[in-house]
């Protein structure tokens, strides 16, 4: 994908600076063509909170706490982002957005944003387990560039999500798109969006992903060292079609915070990555089951 300005949306902005956000085929998800994916809602609402901050002033916050509902099936057409500073203090900075298609909302996040004060000397109880590492350097060289993500399971890492239709543990490996097209992504922006993936990584099975996460909560103990995000699965629960995961979120210099999902069973439709081929240029192609 080097070289092209693969993004989201487009952007359109009216004679009284109102924008609209247009979606981009790169938007478009598995569950149906005329669908969004969550990755790019969450993309939209986070680069909306993180501008609504940078509107007060305020470059001493951090993001610490994303929370999205994704409550209607966001489609293909033109969407508005609006936000509300629900508090800022000293310390911290609240802000709702919502995304809304056709005069109505579709999703809706909030971002808290936080002032570091520095570590306390005190000793807490934290997991030995090691930290998930970024598949190696010859696999995967560093690049702000997107590109298709890697994925490792009981196969190791490639770009063919074909080879990891399998019951084990996954994890991914990615450089996303910029959200809206000519502007810079941001590490926040890039962690935000892709945590949506916390979802592939936890309900990703033999059969492909036979749930549809309706919400996203990603906590940060910091921001990323750019925008390459890793994901991988920590803990899945499931009772009677209901499915809450977790998965660690990491970056090249090592555990960074977590995300959890809620996902509903949606066995009516689901997206068999058996059949689905990534380009490089950002498209997929679907094609015969393996074996059929």
């Amino acid at each position: 994908m080097t070289g092209v300005d693969l993004s989201f949306f487009t952007r359109d902005t009216a004679p009284d600076g109102a924008e609209t956000l247009l979606p981009t085929d790169l938007a478009r998800s598995l569950w149906g063509e005329d669908h969004l994916h969550g990755v790019a809602v969450s993309g939209a609402l986070a680069r909306a909170a993180e501008r609504a901050v940078a509107e007060l002033g305020r470059d001493d916050l951090r993001p610490a706490r994303y929370t999205v509902d994704l409550f209607r099936a966001a489609t293909t057409a033109a969407c508005v982002l609006t936000t509300e500073v629900v508090r800022e203090g000293p310390r911290l900075c609240l802000v709702d957005a919502t995304f809304s298609q056709d005069g109505r909302p579709v999703a809706r996040a909030g971002a808290l944003f936080l002032k570091a004060a520095g570590s306390t000397g005190g000793e807490v109880w934290a997991p030995e387990e090691a930290d998930p590492v970024p598949p190696p350097a010859d696999v995967a060289p560093p690049t702000d560039e997107p590109h298709v993500p890697f994925v490792a399971s009981d196969a190791g890492w490639s770009q063919d999500f074909r080879e990891h239709q399998n019951a084990g543990r996954k994890q991914t490996w990615s450089t996303g798109p910029r959200i809206v097209a000519g502007e810079e992504l941001t590490p926040f922006q890039a962690v935000a969006s892709l945590a949506d993936g916390a979802s592939l990584v936890t309900n990703w099975g033999s059969r492909g992903v036979e749930h549809i996460n309706t919400d996203i909560t990603l906590a940060l103990a910091r921001e990323p060292d750019g925008v390459s995000i890793g994901l991988q699965a920590v803990d899945r629960r499931e009772h009677d079609g209901i499915a809450v995961g977790t998965a660690a979120v990491f970056d090249r210099s090592g555990r960074l915070g977590t995300v959890i999902t809620t996902a509903l069973a949606n066995a009516k439709r689901v997206v068999n990555f058996g059949e689905v081929e990534h380009a490089e240029d950002g498209t997929r192609r679907r094609t015969s089951t393996p074996g059929a």
